[in-house]
């Protein structure tokens, strides 16, 4: 039981952080888990694998991927991006943790799996204000292609496996905090 919730909060929480990087990548992975049984989502979410959610969550998965790459188009969506992302990671770490008492859930999930997110994706937003100010956007595709596949990456091994992908989370946090620090530097 114990190991289960370690876990649970592990998936949670890596799935939360791919939310910071992109959205919707994170919720297109959990559908298709929930979809074909790759792991036990509780039964208040199980709609999030049905086909309508699918189709919905990749067309959205799709649509945010490429928007990201239009450089006016990016930072008009950072400014909305990171209460979405705290959304999103909330309700990933809540839909990841099976039957856990509510409140701990909940509680858990607004302060990591939001927090988590929210973070990440200020982050990415600042590193995309900084990139479009000392290359006028044509670094922003770059940066981009390095975020999508950050939360897909993230989003495959949280779903097989979690630990994995928290060490890549922490990863690839250590390697942008290192990054804009050097950044400011010069």
């Amino acid at each position: 039981m114990v190991f289960e919730l370690i876990i649970s909060i592990v998936l949670g929480f890596s799935l939360a952080a791919a939310a910071g990087f992109r959205i919707f990548i994170p919720l297109l992975l959990v559908s298709l888990a929930a979809h074909f049984g790759w792991f036990p989502i509780d039964q208040n979410w199980e709609w999030v694998g049905s086909n309508i959610a699918l189709w919905i969550l990749g067309i959205a998965a799709v649509f945010e991927t490429f928007a990201y790459f239009i450089p006016w188009l990016d930072n008009l969506l950072d400014t909305i991006s990171v209460p979405l992302a705290g959304i999103a990671g909330t309700l990933l770490m809540v839909i990841t943790m099976g039957d856990v008492d509510p409140i701990f859930t909940w509680v858990l999930a607004i302060i990591a799996g939001g927090g988590a997110a929210a973070t990440i994706s200020g982050t990415a937003g600042v590193t995309r204000l900084t990139s479009t100010a000392t290359t006028g956007g044509v670094a922003n595709p770059v940066i981009a292609s390095v975020e999508t596949g950050a939360a897909t990456t993230i989003s495959v091994a949280s779903v097989f496996s979690p630990f994995l992908a928290l060490i890549l989370v922490l990863f690839i946090v250590w390697s942008i905090w290192r990054w804009i620090k050097k950044l400011r530097r010069s």
